[in-house]
């Protein structure tokens, strides 16, 4: 049994310990940083997290190759990626196939559908346009060149080229890929530009049903530049980002029909396409479209911020993008807080 003195003498010693732990900034609870789960608050702690983007196909090439790597060494994120039609990718967020924290799609009508449940907004970034890309060893490789360096007159791509028997031409199916819809628009256009025949088009495409996704002339946006690369094909529909970017040779069109002029806005809602939904859109032009989606993870907004920094927006303008002022769409105050300072914002 403790005497008096004994137990004066414990409380004392437990007293001076107390003050020396307190005077060394410790504590007998365990130390638990900001935003708990015991992380580091250190600033040089490394971020963890993935950046999981489901994307265009047409951005394939610059997301695998340039923008990827750079946003790691910059960011310290990881980078997983999933390409695809944009309509396609839409219909897999809404099903919950797949579940990416960040979207980009050709057009914002592929975002729009999303809202909102996955997403209230999305930006503008970056413009593209179609062209007509073409096999450099094919058979009709000659005439097509001829068309591209302006030796034969552009509107002989659309009143006979194209219309060439036996010809092979690839391009996307209109019901879930803008590209798709976008070809035959830029067709339409052509036909009224350069004054041709009411049934060009369809002559062009083989077939009257403009909606239809059953023609041999379609392919995956994902496939189709690498089936024209091997050879398969003489000429297929690409955006002129995804030709610079393979070295593919292809015929630039003119503003009037490539869907690559805010100028000529106006001119270009004069082309239609209706789909098997039987929804009909009207031509526009062509813009990459950033949003995330569901709850805003770190990795997630990281992404987004760096593709609409200037070092990412370079990228693209290397990429043969038209680098846009990336300008908001939808509900501006939901856009996550370190995005919107990247807008000036």
């Amino acid at each position: 049994m403790a005497t008096p003195q004994r137990g004066a003498r414990l409380a004392a010693l437990a007293g001076i310990v107390c003050f020396g732990l307190a005077a060394a900034g410790c504590s007998s609870s365990p130390s638990t940083a900001p935003g708990g789960g015991g992380a580091s608050s250190s600033p040089s702690a490394k971020p963890t997290g993935t950046a999981n983007v489901a994307y265009a196909s047409s951005l394939q090439y610059l997301n695998s190759k340039v923008v990827s790597p750079a946003f790691t060494k910059a960011e310290g994120y990881t980078f997983s990626g999933r390409s695809g039609a944009s309509g396609e990718l839409e219909q897999d967020i809404l099903s919950g196939e797949i579940s990416p924290n960040v979207f980009e799609a050709v057009g914002g009508d592929n975002i729009t559908p999303l809202q909102p449940k996955f997403t209230a907004w999305y930006v503008q970034y970056a413009g593209t346009s179609i062209v007509v890309a073409y096999n450099p060893s094919g058979p009709h490789a000659s005439e097509f060149k001829a068309i591209a360096d302006g030796s034969k007159p552009l509107c002989s791509l659309f009143s006979s080229a194209l219309q060439t028997p036996a010809l092979k031409l690839g391009r996307t199916d209109p019901n879930i890929d803008p590209q798709g819809r976008d070809f035959i628009m830029m067709l339409e256009l052509a036909q009224s530009y350069c004054h041709l025949p009411a049934d060009t088009v369809a002559k062009i495409l083989s077939t009257p049903d403009f909606g239809t996704s059953s023609s041999s002339q379609i392919y995956a946006e994902s496939s189709l530049d690498a089936t024209l690369q091997s050879g398969q094909l003489d000429a297929s529909s690409a955006f002129i980002t995804q030709a610079v970017e393979l070295k593919l040779p292809y015929i630039k069109l003119p503003d009037a029909i490539s869907l690559g002029s805010f100028a000529d806005a106006a001119a270009y809602k004069n082309a239609t396409v209706t789909v098997k939904s039987g929804k009909t859109y009207k031509g526009s032009p062509q813009v990459i479209d950033i949003t995330t989606i569901g709850s805003p993870t770190q990795a997630g907004i990281a992404f987004v911020r760096y593709t609409l920094s200037s070092a990412g927006l370079a990228q693209y303008r290397q990429g043969g993008f038209t680098v846009l002022t990336p300008t908001v769409l939808g509900d501006a105050g939901a856009v996550p807080a370190p995005i919107k300072s990247e807008l000036g914002g």
